[in-house]
């Protein structure tokens, strides 16, 4: 016991610094909009003003249902990479980039061409396609055993297979199915409602399970060998934190579609702040990737005379030039 009292003397100032960046980041996301009624929000938060009817129907039924999903979603992705990254020993390894993400879209509509509805049948497909993906993507890295770039390679290759696979998908579908698998591609948070929000319930357990695995994803850093000697059962940690993971992603891919990058960037730079120790990055990951994503999307659908963009696009722009550097950095 007196091992993890450093752990929580470093865990509790952590964690109520970035709640707090995320209560602040779901504020700025209620309050500011396109709509330009940013000082009316404002003054009905601290109780100023006359009662509006309509901003408040568009802070409450449109706004934090958004919110909410973005929140959700940056969190998955965010804690989905923390762990591919260390079960995968990769610190490249993230949903999207794997192509865990591109199979659940894959799943995803195909469900929606089958006609399936959003809960079970469209969380299901979508789980079997991230799943498939990621057991293919680990065969292909298996043959060059001993090459740290095959893993990541493989993911890409696969990923690019998902992207042409959701091409041929929008060649055959029907026109009215075509705007549903769109929404796939552009990783887009606009279609997020009341109705959605109860499946996002199912990624708690998902993380409450990642969290309680926390010690022994720690002992696995060190190897699968050390690990099992001090007492962890390898093969059944990984197997549960791949299904787990897999599970929150395929969860929130079905509300959000593909949106890249989150699942790279966040954990990367809390490992730089916080170090490795998983009982205190995966809190922090779950809370700073909701917010990241929060303000992601705040930004995208913040332009006022261009109009809306995908939060998907965002992302990238930050994503990508990060994953280019640590690219660069592991080849020096």
């Amino acid at each position: 016991m007196i091992g993890y009292i450093p752990v929580y003397k470093k865990l509790i100032p952590v964690t109520l610094v970035l709640s707090l960046l995320l209560f602040i980041s779901m504020l700025l996301g209620l309050t500011i909009g396109s709509s330009g009624d940013t000082g009316a929000a404002w003054k009905l938060w601290l109780g100023q003003g006359e009662p509006d009817a309509t901003l408040e129907v568009i802070i409450w039924q449109l706004r934090w249902p958004r919110v909410l999903l973005a929140a959700t979603v940056g969190a998955s992705l965010s804690l989905g990479g923390l762990v591919f990254q260390a079960l995968l020993r990769n610190p490249l390894a993230e949903p999207y980039i794997l192509g865990v993400s591109g199979g659940s879209a894959v799943g995803a509509i195909l469900g929606i061409l089958a006609g399936f509805s959003l809960f079970p049948g469209l969380t299901l497909s979508s789980f079997v396609g991230s799943l498939a993906v990621l057991l293919l993507v680990l065969l292909l890295s298996k043959r060059k055993e001993g090459n740290s770039d095959s893993l990541l390679l493989g993911g890409v290759m696969v990923n690019a297979f998902c992207g042409a696979i959701i091409m041929f998908l929008i060649s055959v579908s029907k026109t009215a199915q075509m705007q549903k698998i769109i929404f796939w591609l552009m990783g887009d948070l606009s279609s997020a409602g009341a109705d959605s929000l109860p499946l996002l319930l199912g990624v708690l357990p998902c993380f409450l399970l990642i969290f309680i695995l926390a010690q022994p994803l720690n002992l696995l850093l060190t190897g699968r060998e050390s690990a099992s000697a001090m007492g962890v059962n390898v093969a059944a940690v990984m197997l549960v934190l791949l299904l787990t993971a897999s599970l929150m992603v395929s969860l929130t891919v079905c509300l959000s579609g593909l949106i890249g990058f989150v699942g790279l960037t966040v954990p990367h730079i809390l490992r730089m702040l916080l170090g490795s120790d998983h009982r205190i990055l995966i809190p922090a990951c779950i809370l700073t990737g909701a917010s990241y994503l929060v303000l992601c999307d705040l930004l995208s659908r913040s332009r006022p005379s261009q109009g809306e963009m995908s939060v998907g696009s965002v992302t990238a722009l930050v994503g990508a030039p990060l994953f280019i550097g640590l690219l660069w950095r592991g080849r020096r």
